[in-house]
């Protein structure tokens, strides 16, 4: 039988999933990043399965010499060192469908509470105020929402959309991409030219750090708001809050933050984040996009589906997030 290690908190469903497919499961979601290594060379791993407790790197893999897969329960991969896999002959499977549909509904609530200032008006009621004109909102209806990104979570958040009377454009990087009927695809420029709402969805990498950048938001031809469930680092929290301040940005709906870790923010990564969380026209949420009791358990299927198929020879390309 087929040997996994998984070092991450799991939905309880892995276990039974894996064994129906012939795969014996070492469940150890105790283990430290630094002793992962040494539990990995312990045994003839076959995968290991990881949410982002640590990097998948070279020097990691180099203690797996029988690793044929390594599994990441969720979409981003940007805790894996891919050209390394792919020198060590080592397979990369990820679970954006899981849950992409949980992204999808989390970016309409998103959507929804920062157009309407749903989150400040709670907060002021909660404190005695009752300011109808001051919480006076804007619909979705007409409004032009562009998506930075069209892959599982993009396309999730478009169909959602499709209700609202909107305008949706999408702009991908990769050629590859077509349309599903829920969007337009439009070149990146267009797309700065007419949207009202930026909402994004690409993957971290190294090609997209800070690629909302302060050049990037004066592009846009009229003041926009900006979502982000996609990952904090894809933007430059500092220039976000210089286009607040100066009116680029008419609001801000961010789920990730360049450093999630609030206890260890530099000074500047503080100062930052001290001006968005006083910010009337931002709204802050803990990164739970795709963080549902469904996706959860959803994530594990599609896991063990992909690693099905690995082990039979019939799985196909990643598509991506």
């Amino acid at each position: 039988m087929s040997l996994c290690l998984v070092v991450d908190e799991m939905h309880p469903s892995l276990q039974p999933l894996l064994q129906s497919i012939g795969v014996e499961i070492d469940y150890q979601p105790s283990l430290t990043a630094s002793q992962v290594p040494a539990a990995l060379a312990a045994k003839p791993y076959e995968g290991l399965v990881v949410r982002s407790k640590l990097r998948v790197t070279a020097d990691l893999l180099a203690h797996g010499p029988q690793l044929r897969y390594v599994a990441r329960a969720g979409a981003g991969t940007d805790n894996i060192d891919e050209a390394a896999m792919a020198a060590a002959g080592v397979a990369l499977l990820n679970a954006p469908e899981g849950n992409r549909d949980a992204v999808g509904e989390f970016a309409m609530g998103l959507l929804l509470g920062l157009l309407r200032n749903i989150a400040r008006a709670d907060h002021e009621v909660r404190n005695g105020q009752w300011r109808r004109e001051a919480n006076r909102g804007t619909e979705i209806g007409g409004k032009t929402i562009g998506l930075l990104g069209y892959g599982h979570m993009g396309r999730a958040f478009a169909r959602r959309l499709g209700a609202f009377g909107c305008t949706v454009l999408a702009h991908d990087s990769d050629p590859a991409v077509c349309t599903d009927g829920h969007a337009t695809l439009v070149p990146l420029a267009e797309l700065q030219t007419r949207a009202d709402v930026l909402s994004l969805h690409i993957p971290y990498s190294a090609a997209n750090h800070h690629f909302v950048d302060e050049v990037f938001l004066t592009d846009f031809a009229k003041p926009v708001w900006v979502m982000n469930t996609a990952r904090g680092e894809v933007v430059d929290q500092a220039a976000l809050v210089r286009a607040l301040q100066n009116g680029t940005v008419r609001g801000a709906a961010l789920d990730v933050l360049d450093n999630e870790k609030l206890n260890t923010l530099s000074p500047a990564q503080q100062a930052t984040f001290d001006f968005l969380r006083a910010a009337p026209n931002v709204v802050l949420t803990p990164h739970v996009g795709g963080w549902t009791f469904e996706s959860y358990a959803r994530i594990n299927e599609v896991l063990v589906e992909k690693i099905r198929a690995f082990r039979a020879g019939t799985f196909g390309a990643n598509a991506g997030s």
